[in-house]
C-alpha cells in the first residue's frame, strides 16, 4: 500500500495513534488507571489524599493457626 505523499500520510498515521493509543483517557477508560489528574490539580488531590489516610488505621486479623507440630 503505497500513498501518493508518504511524508504526509506518516504524519497523519502518527496522529492517529497518538489519538488513539498515546494518552492518559483511553488507558483510564479501560481500567488501567484510577484516575488522570491535571497537572494543575495534582497539589490538591495529593493533600487531599495524604489528609484521608492520616488517621488510617491498618486491622491485621489475628492467626487461625500457628504452626503445626511435626
Amino acid at each position: 500500500m503505497s500513498a501518493d505523499n508518504p511524508d504526509e500520510m506518516r504524519k497523519k498515521k502518527v496522529q492517529e495513534y497518538k489519538d488513539k493509543f498515546a494518552n492518559p483517557y483511553v488507558a483510564a477508560s479501560r481500567g488501567y488507571v484510577d484516575a488522570v489528574i491535571e497537572p494543575g490539580e495534582t497539589r490538591k488531590i495529593l493533600m487531599h489524599s495524604l489528609e484521608i489516610s492520616e488517621n488510617k488505621d491498618i486491622s491485621v486479623p489475628d492467626k487461625k493457626h500457628g504452626l503445626p507440630p511435626f
